[in-house]
């Protein structure tokens, strides 16, 4: 129970005994005036009366003003509740896209890569046909020499030995 129900219920019971207490006051009639006439009726009663109904009305009052904020939370609540439903869905078309992004970026980086891989074996190939042809020219160019000095080996010989000798082994 909190301070403030207490400190009323506190009240409630003062009033209570008091009007317990004093029920003979209360009741005596007494001449009073209503505004326009005057009748005879037990004042205290009446003060009572109107006591309780106020505080009927307030606590009425206190009701309809609980369950308005009651209501009130509730609808907040709801309104939070749809906005963090969008937030998160923001969220997550945002993974989506960054995901999606990303995958792009490898499907370029991975095309770019195969271009690049591409044209390194082209180049390959291509230094590979020229180090064919290089070396065809090379050996072309070593067996045209060695021929040459197989000619001039046999020229000399030829200079070299008399008629009619078999040639040395």
């Amino acid at each position: 129970m909190g301070l403030r129900t207490g400190v009323l219920l506190v009240i409630v019971l003062l009033i209570a005994a008091l009007a317990a207490l004093n029920w003979g006051v209360l009741a005596a009639p007494t001449a009073m005036s209503i505004g326009f006439m005057e009748v005879s009726a037990p004042l205290g009663l009446i003060m009572l009366g109107l006591t309780v109904l106020l505080g009927v009305f307030f606590a009425a009052y206190v009701v309809y003003l609980q369950s308005t904020v009651l209501l009130e939370t509730r609808r907040h609540t709801k309104e939070m509740q749809a906005q963090r439903d969008l937030a998160d869905r923001a969220e997550a078309s945002r993974f989506t896209e960054l995901r999606n992004f990303l995958e792009a970026q490898e499907n370029a980086h991975m095309a770019r890569n195969a271009e690049r891989h591409a044209a390194l074996l082209a180049r390959v190939e291509q230094l590979e046909t020229m180090i064919k042809v290089r070396s065809e020219h090379t050996d072309n160019a070593l067996a045209a020499h060695i021929g040459q000095l197989e000619d001039r080996f046999e020229r000399r010989r030829e200079t070299r030995e008399p008629v009619g000798m078999p040639p040395a082994v």
